[in-house]
């Protein structure tokens, strides 16, 4: 962006005073450009012990398998981002929501926020920004297939999870960094 979003003056990136980051500043009115992180909202929809996965029909990762998962919008929580993106990309209901796995990816500026849930009926198709969906038992997760970081660490929590659960009927929270070598802090 090289212009000022209030007056549309070309702006300039620096140092703006009392702050420590690059911001695109305008010289003319001194509005400051914040960037700030993007919420990725989704869930995690089971049905019968199976897990519902959308192949990409959109970059990026075409053709990999994801997900239900996109960018929150404004005006919505991200609950009702996270069953959005499940009715646009599967064509299905995400019921009884419970907040399981976020991500801070730093650098890329992301926060993958996803919830686990249940699939209304066992009902799904195949959303505009999808090629196909499908239910996957553990066994048949195409795991070299799986477009992100946090969609593979959500997984992996939730078939390690699911013998917990089995015995305590509860599902923990995870929360933790991803970084751009994908290694992983944990809180």
């Amino acid at each position: 962006m090289a212009y000022c979003l209030q007056c549309g003056h070309k702006a300039e990136y620096k140092i703006p005073e009392d702050d420590h980051n690059t911001r695109l500043v305008c010289p003319d009115c001194g509005y400051i450009y914040y960037e700030n992180p993007k919420v990725i909202c989704g869930a995690l929809v089971i049905y019968e012990h199976k897990v519902l996965l959308c192949r990409r029909a959109i970059e990026p990762r075409y053709g990999y398998w994801t997900l239900p998962a996109g960018f929150m919008e404004i005006g919505e929580t991200i609950a009702e981002g996270a069953a959005r993106e499940t009715v646009e990309e599967a064509d299905a209901i995400a019921i009884n929501p419970h907040l399981y796995c976020i991500y801070d990816i730093p650098d890329i500026g992301q926060i993958y926020v996803l919830y686990l849930t249940d699939l209304q009926d066992g009902k799904f198709g195949t959303g505009i920004e999808s090629l196909e969906c499908a239910l996957f038992s553990e066994e048949d997760i195409p795991w070299d297939e799986i477009a992100f970081e946090a969609v593979k660490r959500t997984l992996t929590h939730y078939f390690a999870d699911r013998q917990h659960w089995q015995a305590h009927n509860d599902f923990p929270l995870h929360q933790e960094t991803i970084a751009k070598d994908k290694s992983i802090k944990r809180y």
